[in-house]
């Protein structure tokens, strides 16, 4: 079994980067997907649409907003166990930060780290590196920016394999 993390900006190619690598996986794939439909948001619309028509068709998708730790774990026991590329870190934290139970967030990662470590197959993850630009103007981007840099350390820590996509472009840093 292999981990990989896929750090990379805004349009990089980490997200294409992480679907290449799951499309030559010989068994069953399971796209888990953390954005949500927000209304009145035409762009973040277009980009899920985006996504969709890159993916295969015989690819399972699993939706998984805030409860990203429970959504691992019910592929755990399948067989044959599928590999699990999940897309993406940024927006799951950001979903969980404009969450009403905020606190909740300590919650959800430890389970999904928690999940990581106990699931007996691949994963690819997909995260934003937002750590290279300034800092944030307001608490809520600069709690963010420090809440996503402390789960990609945790998550490279996990993972077996980083790769950092600049342009397209992948740059080895681990494994």
């Amino acid at each position: 079994m292999m981990k990989t993390l896929i750090l990379g900006g805004v349009r990089s190619g980490k997200s294409v980067m992480a679907e290449q690598l799951a499309s030559a996986h010989t068994g069953p794939v399971v796209y888990v997907a953390t954005a949500e439909h927000w209304p009145d948001d035409d762009q973040m619309s277009s980009r899920i649409k985006r996504h969709q028509q890159r993916r295969p068709d015989h690819w399972a998708l699993c939706e998984a907003p805030i409860a990203l730790g429970q959504a691992v774990e019910t592929y755990r026991l399948q067989t044959p166990v599928p590999l699990l590329l999940v897309d993406c870190m940024s927006l799951w934290l950001t979903n969980l930060l404009l969450h009403p139970d905020t606190p909740r967030i300590e919650q959800e990662q430890t389970a999904f780290l928690s999940a990581i470590a106990d699931y007996p197959g691949d994963m690819i993850i997909v995260s934003n590196e937002v750590g290279l630009g300034t800092i944030g103007m307001d608490a809520l981007t600069r709690q963010f920016v420090d809440r996503l840099g402390t789960l990609n350390q945790s998550l490279a820590q996990c993972c077996d394999q980083v790769q950092l996509s600049v342009a397209g472009l992948a740059l080895k840093l681990k494994g």
